[in-house]
């Protein structure tokens, strides 16, 4: 009880405030870090003076490269958001092109039947082998 006494409840919850404001100020600053990097337009000095700058004086430092780089910072994520929704679209897409179903094998079957590869009774019996599958 003497906790209780000792630390009131507001006094808790402004801990827990602080606490979660500093970790999203880490996750800023990790942000910048990795956009400065990331940044193919910008050169190996400009990096270097940024970082420092980051650094040295962090809360002014990213404040200023938001304000400077922010946009290019969202394009740049929303650029490889993009391409990450192409990848997975395309290999979606590749994949299920080349998973045949069963409309596609029972053309192929009436095909071959109509050619005269396969009798009625072998087109019977491989139609409801791949009907009854379903």
């Amino acid at each position: 009880m003497l906790l209780a006494y000792d630390y009131p409840i507001l006094g808790l919850f402004w801990t827990i405030l602080i606490f979660f404001l500093w970790v999203a100020w880490l996750v800023l600053l990790f942000r910048v870090f990795a956009d400065i990097f990331r940044n193919h337009q910008m050169g190996g000095f400009a990096k270097a003076v940024w970082s420092l700058f980051v650094i040295v004086v962090p809360f002014l430092g990213v404040f200023v490269y938001l304000l400077v780089h922010g946009s290019e910072m969202t394009a740049r994520d929303h650029a490889e958001a993009r391409g990450k929704e192409e990848a997975f679209q395309s290999y979606v897409h590749g994949l299920a092109g080349t998973v045949p179903g069963t409309a596609d094998e029972l053309t192929k079957l009436a095909d071959l039947h109509a050619r005269g590869v396969l009798s009625d009774a072998e087109f019977d019996q491989q139609k409801h082998k791949l009907l009854g599958a379903i």
